[in-house]
């Protein structure tokens, strides 16, 4: 069955995009709440992976938004 109402689907992506860049960026504050004074190379290394994951849904959250038509100008000037 098809959907008859493509923004509906663009807005539930959006919501999706949303809900994961949210666990992205609470599995970072997770992990530093419980970062050692001293972290060492593990620690490093699920940083570095635990952030490449958050911009990676912040990225598909923003594509999602634009398919939605929530396109913003540029804050930058």
């Amino acid at each position: 069955m098809t959907d008859l109402d493509p923004a509906a689907d663009q807005r539930e992506l959006l919501r999706q995009a949303a809900a994961a860049h949210t666990a992205a960026a609470r599995d970072v504050e997770t992990f530093l709440r419980r970062l050692p004074e001293v972290p060492d190379p593990a620690d490093i290394t699920e940083y570095a992976t635990l952030l490449t994951r958050e911009e990676r849904t912040l990225a598909d959250r923003q594509a999602a938004a634009d398919a939605a038509g929530l396109q913003l100008p540029s804050m930058e000037s």
